[in-house]
């Protein structure tokens, strides 16, 4: 039996995923068949069973990825000198600006309204996405860098929200204006997850670079 190169392996289920995700964002779902990504990824049926046994198999190993991905993001996100600056620019990089993730994004979730094992790895991806964002608000709260009052696991379905929320923005408006509308969620950032006495100091010069009206600083 021939010994398999673990090296060689990962590399190739690699490539398999990117050709599978090629295919999730121009067919959709629904529409790409395990065909279709052995097609894009130059290889037969037979051979793309050696790395992934479903289509069900090859998405949630795509989610896998993800997930490892997300981790280092928020690692990152924690480390940076402003949590909330460094949340607003992965936001606008991968929300706002990231055309794959819009579609696969919508798509998703419109494929786990019509699917119901497709629902359960929704759900699981998004139980492990709100555990993340539970654990990164904790650690933010016990820097002092979000306000110690959120309940961290609230917070973060609204959080997930928003990202989600992002996300259909570009494709509601293809004439979105990006720049303004990532001002706006700065200060809905600042004003929702700063400490109460950091507010202000973090909005009034973020309003004076902008040359926003200074009557935005002001305390409700």
């Amino acid at each position: 039996m021939r010994k398999v190169d673990p090296v060689k392996h990962e590399q190739k289920r690699g490539e398999i995923l990117g050709a599978a995700i090629r295919c999730f964002i121009r067919d959709g779902f629904r529409g790409a068949s395990t065909t279709d990504i052995c097609t894009e990824a130059g290889i037969s049926p037979g051979h793309l069973y050696h790395y992934f046994p479903s289509k069900v198999a090859i998405i949630e190993a795509m989610i896998d990825l993800g997930l490892a991905r997300s981790a280092e993001k928020f690692e990152k996100i924690l480390a940076a000198p402003d949590v909330i600056e460094a949340l607003l620019v992965d936001i606008e990089e991968t929300s706002l600006r990231f055309r794959p993730a819009q579609i696969l994004n919508l798509d998703g979730l419109a494929e786990a309204a019509r699917n119901p094992e497709f629902a359960e790895i929704i759900e699981r991806h998004t139980s492990a996405v709100r555990r993340m964002w539970s654990d990164f608000l904790r650690q933010a709260q016990d820097r002092g860098r979000v306000d110690p009052g959120l309940d961290p696991d609230a917070t973060a379905n609204i959080l997930i929200a928003l990202v989600d929320g992002s996300r259909a923005m570009p494709i509601r408006n293809p004439k979105l204006d990006i720049k303004q509308s990532v001002e706006h969620l700065r200060t809905m950032l600042v004003r929702f997850l700063n400490p109460p006495d950091a507010q202000s100091a973090a909005i009034k010069p973020r309003i004076q670079k902008t040359g926003r009206p200074l009557k935005l600083v002001r305390k409700r």
